[in-house]
């Protein structure tokens, strides 16, 4: 691992031991606050040597983007998020070497990897190298691209003031987005099905495609230099099986058997899309078989589960980690989930129906809010359970009783606004996990500041 982040590991490994609750990532609002702070040297902006011909730019955007320096000239891996972060990035590259690029690999779809191609082109004409599959990553949830954008904008905290602001998990807050995509350039060499195996600039390099996150991802050896380039396949964290911005289903286990087929390789460094490369063949090989473990793990029980005849709320609460990798620093769940990768497994596989015919025809949220009162003794005394759970610092069930009060014709539906932006912020605190963090704050805001209409209340 790198040296820099000892104190950082040790750090998140004390205070793991409390950080654990049924499955949550709800923790003390210290601990939440040491846990990210600590995760921030993960993404500390500089460039890592990797290895003789191997430089990683970390904490230039949200994304890594590598530099592969061969005979005659440079190879780029992932470009960033657009011009701007990306001529950061070149302009530290070039301590290192003044090659021409010769080729530029893009190890999948997402915007963060694509859109600074341009600057590291400059007045060359390299090969750009990716998938037949490539611009699928974000699959059929495109025709639901103004609420992908806004649950965006709320999962990477986008509009949080500083003091609300940590980080996105595995990557850092405040990145340069303004001209987001416009250094982009299109693929024109097609890495085949069964992957590639060639020379550029002098280096041997093999293509892998490597299903995952993305169903258009692939992934990168240089069998001499025993360097492997993972693409966001894997990264210093959880993985994100599922996205709170809105993902269609992610194939979890291809995605485990791409890290797997990695870990085979044995790796001397490991660099990741996001976060800091991993160094050592023993470190780098195992963190790459214990993050295929987990993945397979999570959905095997999962699978399990779901034969068992159980629902995804139950097995969202039960299925956990195996012990020996609970305190892993690569699988803390700063920007995955468990619970979240749970439900999506269950939907990915089976749709939304849990199989319990009580939920075929739910009541409609409005006449479940006054069953809810009348069981309670009436409009006043549920709201006054409302309040009480705020009181008692009960924030998930204030948060569902004011998702009830709010329907009702004789309540004080600002007080239940109240409430629900009170438990928000409370909810926020304790997270560990960033998107969820984020999307907490973020939510709030809008419910504050009006932005949102009694549907999104």
């Amino acid at each position: 691992m790198h040296i820099g982040l000892k104190t950082g590991v040790l750090l998140l490994s004390t205070v793991l031991v409390a950080a654990r609750a049924s499955g949550q990532t709800q923790v003390a609002p210290e601990t939440a606050l040491r846990m990210l702070n600590a995760q921030q040297q993960q993404f500390e902006k500089g460039i890592v040597k990797v290895s003789d011909r191997v430089f990683t730019a970390v904490g230039f955007h949200g994304a890594n983007t590598s530099m592969i320096v061969g005979d005659d000239g440079v190879i780029i891996i992932d470009t960033l998020m657009g011009p701007t972060s990306a001529a950061n990035a070149w302009k530290a590259f070039r301590a290192y070497s003044d090659k021409p690029v010769k080729a530029i690999i893009y190890t999948h779809s997402h915007g963060d990897h694509i859109g600074g191609a341009s600057v590291f082109a400059g007045d060359e004409t390299p090969d750009i190298y990716a998938t037949a599959t490539f611009g699928s990553a974000e699959g059929v949830t495109q025709a639901v691209g103004a609420a992908k954008q806004k649950r965006g904008a709320r999962q990477f905290g986008r509009n949080l003031s500083p003091s609300e602001s940590t980080n996105r998990g595995v990557a850092p807050s405040g990145t340069i987005d303004h001209d987001r995509g416009k250094g982009f350039l299109p693929p024109t060499v097609t890495v085949p099905s069964g992957g590639l195996k060639t020379t550029i600039a002098g280096v041997e390099i093999e293509f892998h495609l490597g299903p995952g996150e993305t169903d258009d991802a692939l992934f990168v050896w240089l069998p001499k230099e025993k360097v492997l380039l993972a693409g966001d396949n894997f990264y210093s964290s959880f993985p994100n099986l599922y996205a709170i911005r809105g993902t269609a289903y992610r194939d979890v286990l291809s995605w485990s058997e791409s890290v797997a087929k990695m870990a085979e390789l044995k790796p001397h460094a490991v660099v990741p899309g996001h976060t800091m490369p991993i160094i050592g063949e023993e470190t780098a090989t195992e963190a790459l078989e214990d993050y295929s473990e987990a993945i397979r793990s999570v959905y095997e029980q999962t699978v399990r589960g779901i034969n068992a005849g159980k629902g995804p709320d139950q097995l969202a609460h039960e299925v956990e980690l195996p012990g020996h990798l609970k305190d892993r620093p690569y699988l803390i769940e700063f920007y995955g989930s468990v619970p979240h990768a749970v439900r999506a497994i269950y939907s990915g596989l089976l749709g939304w129906y849990d199989g319990n015919p009580t939920t075929l025809n739910p009541l409609e949220p409005r006449m479940k809010a006054k069953k809810m009162a009348e069981l309670a003794g009436g409009t006043q005394k549920l709201t006054a359970q409302m309040e009480a759970a705020l009181a008692n610092d009960d924030f998930q069930w204030a948060l569902e009783l004011s998702d009830h009060v709010k329907w009702l014709d004789d309540a004080d539906r600002e007080l239940a606004r109240k409430v629900k932006i009170k438990a928000l912020r409370g909810l926020g605190a304790r997270e560990y996990n960033a998107p969820n963090r984020n999307y907490y704050f973020s939510y709030a805001n809008e419910l504050e500041s009006g932005q949102l209409s009694d549907l999104w209340f």
